[in-house]
């Protein structure tokens, strides 16, 4: 099967590249993150796990499931009907929805430790409200933090002066520029299962500290001894223990990660999966320190808008109703059984890793974001959105697990081939996947 035509595509990514600094908004969704060339980048519609680009190409998302955020699926039947009654019976007005009320008793339900809410819009913009928060509540400065956070002045601080603090967090190569140098020594990483380094950041600045800051999982599961220690080392501070659900929240389960590993913050952060797709975001937490978000200016006419409240309300509870987490874990689980036993059939050298809903794999060699940019190419010719990622969805079957893993089949056994003979970037039609955050050319 030759490889699909996208012209329509192609010219579009011309254009945006003239007119929008770096192509797209989202790092994540830039073609040259998978293959600049052959990535299509466009869709023209999405239903369940499937997706049409501009030319018209049909195929299979067996790749990023809109970056985590349609953990149903595309289109999903009671979300959109949610959000259209939204917006049938007007999606703002100058008073405020019911719904958002409705919502917070929804995730106060779903979080017993939790007692009050603020909604936002993102992911990003919801972390820099709880950061806010925290530091309003502790009077304090300094955060601890752990992971990828997002964009926010806040954040990028940690690069400041330093060779690249968040080189180890996931995403390499974050510029700082713009971030007033001010906030320098405001942000301070520690890494997953490392206790010993917040051991040290506590040791420094424990009258300053106002946060701890992670995400409940990622990669690797926790050490029996590393949550409790975190737990443990934020209220002996008097710091804040802040825990993202951005990523893992709605994954193991109905609500956030953390309830699954036995750990209570003080307060958690959703976005992604909350809404299905449509943009909103939750911080819920303890009621004292949630209520030093008045004591401080957090406002913003679009987070009173019904649209995002409606589909988060829809999205929890079809959520639960079908235990959606189950399916997620159990699709994850065979892509990345699958995944290693092609590794060994083919004698193709991988890291796996990621929990089985979030997962991902790497190419073990010095060609990696050739090796990469290949299984990309291959996989569209099969009708396949694929790259070295997988997001699961509701939508996603065993079926369509079957089919990817016998196509995956394929593009393994022609990168075998091809390395072998040392004629990798000899078949590669588009450019090498672009690593970390470098600048669209």
């Amino acid at each position: 099967m030759s490889r699909p035509a996208i012209p329509k595509s192609l010219a579009l990514q011309e254009r945006a590249k003239r007119l929008i600094p770096g192509m797209n908004q989202l790092l994540s969704k830039r073609p040259d993150q998978f293959s600049l060339g052959v990535w299509p980048g466009y869709y023209s519609r999405a239903q369940g796990a499937e997706v049409w680009d501009l030319d018209g190409n049909r195929y299979l998302d067996m790749s990023i499931a809109g970056i985590g955020a349609n953990i149903l699926g595309y289109a999903d039947p009671d979300v959109d009907g949610a959000a259209a009654a939204a917006i049938k019976n007007g999606s703002s007005c100058s008073l405020n929805c019911p719904e958002e009320v409705e919502l917070a008793e929804l995730l106060c339900g779903l979080h017993p430790w939790a007692e009050k809410v603020r909604f936002a819009r993102t992911g990003g913009e919801a972390m820099t409200v709880a950061v806010r928060i925290a530091r309003a509540y502790t009077d304090r400065d300094i955060i601890a933090f752990c992971g990828y956070h997002g964009w926010h002045d806040w954040y990028l601080a940690a690069n400041l002066g330093t060779e690249n603090a968040l080189g180890e967090h996931l995403l390499p190569g974050l510029d700082p520029r713009g971030v007033p140098r001010a906030l320098a020594g405001t942000a301070l990483p520690f890494r997953y299962n490392r206790l010993k380094e917040l051991e040290e950041i506590v040791a420094g600045h424990k009258h300053e500290l106002a946060a701890v800051i992670m995400e409940p999982i990622r990669n690797a599961r926790p050490d029996p001894a590393f949550l409790e220690g975190v737990r443990s080392l934020a209220s002996e501070t008097g710091a804040v223990l802040l825990i993202d659900e951005i990523s893992a929240g709605f994954r193991l389960n109905t609500g956030g990660a953390h309830l699954t590993l036995n750990l209570e913050p003080d307060v958690a952060v959703f976005s992604k999966a909350l809404g299905n797709g449509y943009p909103v975001g939750a911080v819920i937490g303890r009621d004292e320190i949630m209520d030093a978000a008045q004591k401080t200016f957090i406002s913003s006419t679009n987070w009173t808008e019904r649209i995002g409240p409606a589909a988060a309300i829809a999205t929890i509870e079809k959520h639960r109703r079908l235990r959606v987490a189950d399916h997620l874990m159990e699709i994850g689980a065979r892509v990345q059984e699958g995944w290693k036993r092609l590794a060994q059939k083919h004698a193709i050298p991988i890291m796996v890793g990621g929990i089985a809903p979030l997962s991902h794999f790497s190419f073990n060699d010095d060609n990696a974001s050739t090796l990469k940019a290949l299984f990309i190419q291959m996989m569209l010719e099969k009708g396949f959105l694929a790259s070295t990622i997988f997001y699961a969805m509701y939508a996603h079957t065993y079926e369509h697990i079957d089919e990817y893993l016998q196509a995956a089949d394929n593009a393994f056994s022609q990168i075998a081939e091809a390395r072998v003979a040392g004629r990798e970037k000899d078949i590669l039609k588009g450019r090498p996947a672009a690593a970390g955050f470098s600048r669209l050319i």
